[in-house]
């Protein structure tokens, strides 16, 4: 271990950068919130400061003296020629402080590593000032894993420290008890922004007053497919679960993401094969959730945008069982990004439209003539066995037969498929190109625009990107 990542308590303590510019403002801005006294002497420059770092750093616009590091803990100097860099250090630390002169660690008594901050929590990342920007992509990688609100729990063991040793004076006790506090449904409420819950939850907890564990079951988007589009919540919600229901259409490079020991429960469907019946999902969440366990029920897209997230959600809630919801990107907005189509736009579309193309046994159609209307942009999801009719009943309702049309195949995929032509052919689009994946039908002027930028055509109609 070539350098040790200790650290410095900032309440009541001084920090002091010397210097201006992007050498400066990243270490002024490091501590611009924290409980330590900021004091940034910028030297005789008139520039503006940041807003951000000038509500809470004292900026001194001169050149500080000795006098002026009496008392400070840390010492930035950023910039400035090397005789009066040394000499600053010097008077640094005879004041007993320690001082890091930027971009030379050799001459530094500490470098400053790249820093995750979550309040209560900070994690630190060191090479000792060799590689910088390996530090930081590392960081990176560990803000996507640590929850936003994680430093919640953090506070809420060190405002609860002392009690806790009151009550329990062996230290196994106290040991096992934070186990279970900041592993169960505490650790839940806190990270769901619940703080006051949180905390009434430790108490219950320490006052033995908890009662079997019910679960929790999260109703979790898992984008169009990407694993990159993941949202960093429900990866954690994968990493964390003890339980997932998923279905067909959530990728294996997400589910890649899922802790190895979890129970997998398979509840995909395709036209006309329901292997599990959407009452036997619902039974299914709850049982399991019985058990005490995390549940993930997580489904291609987002669960409210014709994923039928509303009907598990009423049915768990019912149960008397926790239950949150986990956005994911949809269908419609991450295919149309992927193929370059805007589904609004000043030009062409001043509305979008999302459709169904399948609809309930005896439910109601949509409403074509609403999704037939001029200057906007419609969107059907599960569209591809219902195209003659899509066809046939928006041109009835007076949407212009050459209206163009995109039709995206297994989009954000590897094997994402695009394929262009006019709503008067649609149904012909679909046969022809032989489209069986899950597909987004786009129809308005809005699809022309990619089509415009296409660059090889085949007779089919069918276009795509070079």
């Amino acid at each position: 271990m070539r350098v040790f990542p200790a650290s410095i308590p900032l309440d009541g303590q001084t920090v002091i950068v010397v210097g201006q510019g992007p050498m400066a403002e990243p270490k002024a801005r490091l501590f611009a919130s924290s409980p330590a006294r900021l004091l940034w002497f910028t030297g005789e420059s008139s520039d503006p400061v940041a807003s951000d770092i000038a509500q809470y750093a004292k900026i001194i616009r001169r050149v500080p003296t000795r006098r002026d590091f009496r008392g400070a803990t840390l010492i930035f100097l950023a910039g400035g020629e090397a005789r009066a860099l040394d000499k600053l250090a010097r008077w640094g630390r005879g004041q007993g402080a320690l001082v890091n002169i930027v971009d030379s660690p050799a001459a530094s008594d500490f470098q400053t590593p790249a820093i995750v901050d979550r309040d209560g929590i900070v994690v630190s990342i060191a090479s000792g000032g060799a590689a910088p920007v390996l530090s930081v992509d590392i960081r990176a990688a560990i803000e996507q894993i640590l929850p936003a609100r994680v430093g919640v729990i953090a506070d809420l063991a060190r405002e609860l420290r002392g009690t806790v040793k009151s009550v329990l004076n062996k230290f196994d006790d106290r040991r096992a008890f934070w186990e279970r506090a900041l592993r169960g449904k505490a650790r839940d409420l806190a990270l769901a922004g619940h703080k006051a819950g949180a905390r009434r939850e430790m108490l219950r907890e320490l006052n033995g007053e908890t009662t079997e564990p019910t679960g929790i079951v999260h109703l979790v988007g898992a984008g169009p497919g990407d694993p990159d589009l993941l949202t960093l919540k429900a990866a954690r919600l994968l990493r964390e679960a003890d339980v997932i229901v998923h279905d067909r259409l959530v990728s294996d490079g997400v589910m890649d993401l899922a802790r190895r020991d979890a129970l997998r429960i398979d509840v995909g469907k395709t036209k006309g094969h329901h292997p599990v019946s959407q009452e036997q999902i619902g039974e299914i969440l709850v049982r399991e959730a019985r058990k005490g366990q995390r549940v993930v029920r997580i489904k291609g897209g987002d669960p409210f945008v014709f994923g039928r997230g509303g009907e598990e959600l009423d049915v768990v809630r019912a149960a008397g069982i926790a239950v949150e919801v986990t956005p994911g990107i949809t269908a419609a907005v991450a295919c149309a990004a992927s193929a370059g189509i805007p589904l609004t736009h000043r030009d062409h579309a001043q509305s979008v439209t999302f459709a169904s193309g399948v609809v309930k046994k005896d439910g109601p159609d949509p409403d074509y003539r609403a999704l037939s209307a001029a200057n906007s942009t419609t969107v059907f999801y599960m569209g591809v066995g219902a195209a003659p009719d899509i066809q046939a009943k928006m041109v009835a309702a007076g949407r212009n037969p050459s209206t163009p049309v995109a039709l995206i195949e297994n989009g954000t995929l590897d094997t994402e498929r695009r394929v262009y032509g006019t709503l008067g052919d649609l149904a012909g689009l679909v046969t022809r190109d032989a489209i069986s994946g899950p597909t987004i039908m786009i129809v308005g002027d809005v699809a022309g625009t990619a089509i415009s930028q296409a660059t090889t055509t085949t007779t089919t109609g069918r276009e795509q990107f070079a």
